[in-house]
């Protein structure tokens, strides 16, 4: 069995113990799986800051060696940036509207808040605009990483990576290196964390199911429809960026992409969709060699619908637990999404999901207690994730090779 199933029958199963044992009177019972599931929480959660500054660090360095590649391989950079930072902001619209359109039932929110208990405590307290502004650079980084001051600390980061891609050669990747080690070690460790989340998940789960009854699996059907949406919306611009930048009819477009798209599909990887993507270029009149350049840079740092999904998943859960949102809050986790998505690399759904929204969650003033559910029942956004971030590769190369053709 793989990892995701087994995390989602850990799901699946102890939401039903714990209705199960709701009706039995299993009361010391949810006692005492409260802490394991929280302690397992606690263990990814120390990851978090070592592993996001790491990933910025050497992201930010690749995306910049990209860069470098000559002009094509600039505009690619700049046109998948831009990108990135407008699906955060279609998201940042999207889904408040959503939500107030169509609600978490009103019957599920009360019950797994109160299922909750103490994991809805928030974490931070959601920035105001005027606070928002003054916390941007921090004065202290160490302090921001102890407080977990995630915006002011990913800002530091930020620049720290920008300033290392000045250096000469040698000095630059002694740093890069560095942190390289630094990120593959905290992958271990979330990698042993995630050996044990079956338990993890099924403690959480148990406690929930005991609390909230069948209300819970109501309130995971909701969630999973609203973060598709998101990136739904990221992957819809793909066909006018084909359209339109591309020059290509829509129906030579939807056949090309297929292939690529069942590929993604099947694996969930978009690495793995590379060479299907390529034959898809090529059957919509793109050269190899103009392929060749933007779409490794696109596998390597560019995922359209992820900052859009992230802040989706982050908006959702302080809708869950009945936050009210400040506009600052929305643009500290909308900018935490945009910038982190530079770091993201090929990982596990659930390794990307927990070390991607946790940062923004943090930065919003989001709890964290219900992200330890929602990576169970991440198999299906995830399938959005990629199939979108395949379809867009495509439509940005293709928009990219006819820019070349242009200038040629």
């Amino acid at each position: 069995m793989s990892q995701t199933s087994r995390i989602l029958f850990a799901l699946v199963v102890g939401i039903a113990v714990g209705i199960i044992g709701a009706r039995m009177g299993w009361g010391t019972a949810a006692t005492i799986a409260e802490p394991i599931g929280n302690l397992w929480l606690d263990a990814l959660r120390m990851t978090v800051v070592p592993l996001v500054i790491s990933l910025l660090v050497t992201g930010i360095g690749r995306t910049a060696d990209s860069a470098r590649g000559g002009a094509l391989a600039l505009r690619s950079v700049v046109l998948f940036i831009g990108l990135l930072w407008l699906v955060t902001l279609i998201a940042a619209l999207l889904i408040p509207a959503l939500l107030r359109l169509w609600p978490m039932p009103s019957a599920s929110a009360a019950a797994l808040n109160a299922a909750l208990g103490q994991s809805r405590e928030v974490v931070g307290a959601a920035p105001g605009l005027a606070d928002f502004l003054r916390s941007i650079v921090p004065t202290n980084p160490i302090a921001a990483a102890a407080n977990d001051a995630m915006l002011p600390l990913i800002l530091f980061a930020t620049l720290f990576a920008i300033a290392t891609t000045r250096l000469d050669a040698d000095a630059r990747d002694r740093i890069t290196g560095l942190f390289g080690a630094i990120e593959k070690a905290m992958l271990e460790i979330v990698n042993w964390v995630l050996w044990i989340a079956p338990l993890g998940v099924f403690a959480l789960a148990f406690v929930v199911g005991m609390k909230a009854g069948t209300a819970a699996i109501g309130a995971l059907a909701h969630y999973i429809v609203i973060v598709s949406c998101a990136g739904l919306a990221a992957w819809s611009l793909a066909y006018p960026m084909a359209l339109f930048g591309g020059r290509v009819r829509l129906r030579d477009f939807v056949r090309a992409v297929a292939p690529a798209q069942a590929v993604a599909l099947s694996t969930q990887s978009s690495l793995a969709s590379l060479p299907a993507m390529l034959r898809g270029c090529q059957q919509l009149g793109v050269p190899t060699d103009v392929a060749g350049v933007p779409l490794p840079i696109a596998v390597a740092i560019f995922r359209v619908t992820s900052p859009a999904m992230n802040l989706a998943v982050a908006l959702y859960v302080a809708h869950w637990v009945g936050m009210d949102l400040s506009a600052g809050a929305i643009a500290a986790g909308a900018v935490v999404a945009a910038v982190t998505t530079l770091g993201s690399i090929s990982l596990p759904g659930q390794v990307s999901f927990l070390t991607s929204i946790t940062p923004i969650a943090l930065a919003m003033g989001v709890p964290l207690a219900p992200l330890a559910l929602l990576v169970a029942v991440e198999m299906i956004p995830d399938l959005v994730r990629t199939i979108g971030n395949v379809t867009m590769d495509v439509a940005a190369t293709t928009a990219l090779a006819r820019r070349q053709d242009r200038n040629l």
